[in-house]
């Protein structure tokens, strides 16, 4: 007789989040190593292997340079098993890449819309985060721009979006964090404030079985 309960032996209940993005999806320049993405499932699995999550964060990316990788590590980290099938989820961690390299508005929506677009016909449900405001308040409000760019391309899609950026650009304590940071980026503070955003935008019901 199988001691495994109903919800074990479904393997359909298990879900995958594939990861994609620059180095703060990553949780570069965290301490407890687990960025925003780490605290924001932690937080929805309370506990439980719920979800299980496959990163893969490239630093500094462009929006060009993920448009151009995106399928090849989507296609390493998903699991096709026809008997058990994996529910799968995406979430794209959108970096200020594009604006340090100069890429011009039109050309990051046209890459963020190509990525969307190829993601579609995998019929996997897609979550997406904007890049979050720099210590530079030059910087910053170019990346105020693409995010919102960046977050008309997922309105015309019906994608999530979550935008760090316009939220957190007159926080006091995301700015006092990134401003004692070495390299421009949040440490546990700004993160966790990142992964409050995420969480207060259905992330949980984002992660759910479907």
């Amino acid at each position: 007789m199988n001691s495994f309960s109903e919800d074990q032996q479904d393997p359909a209940r298990r879900v995958r989040l594939v990861a994609l993005g620059d180095e703060l999806l990553a949780g570069a320049g965290d301490a407890k190593a687990l960025g925003w993405l780490g605290r924001a499932v932690a937080r929805h699995n309370d506990g439980q292997a719920r979800v299980d999550v496959f990163t893969a964060a490239m630093p500094r990316e462009t929006t060009a340079q993920l448009a151009v990788r995106w399928q090849e590590d989507l296609e390493r980290l998903i699991e096709r098993d026809e008997e058990y099938p994996t529910d799968h989820r995406v979430v794209l961690s959108l970096g200020s890449a594009d604006v340090d390299s100069g890429l011009s508005l039109a050309r990051s929506r046209l890459n963020l819309a190509t990525v969307l677009d190829g993601l579609e016909r995998y019929k996997f449900p897609t979550f997406v985060v904007g890049p979050a405001p720099s210590a530079d308040r030059a910087k910053t409000e170019k990346v105020f721009e693409l995010s919102g760019a960046f977050n008309d391309v997922c309105a015309r899609r019906r994608i999530p979006y979550v935008d760090p950026v316009a939220a957190l650009m007159h926080h006091e304590q995301y700015m006092g964090d990134v401003a004692r940071s070495e390299r421009d980026i949040p440490t546990q503070t700004g993160y966790g404030l990142i992964a409050w955003l995420v969480l207060h935008s259905d992330f949980s019901q984002f992660l759910e079985p479907r």
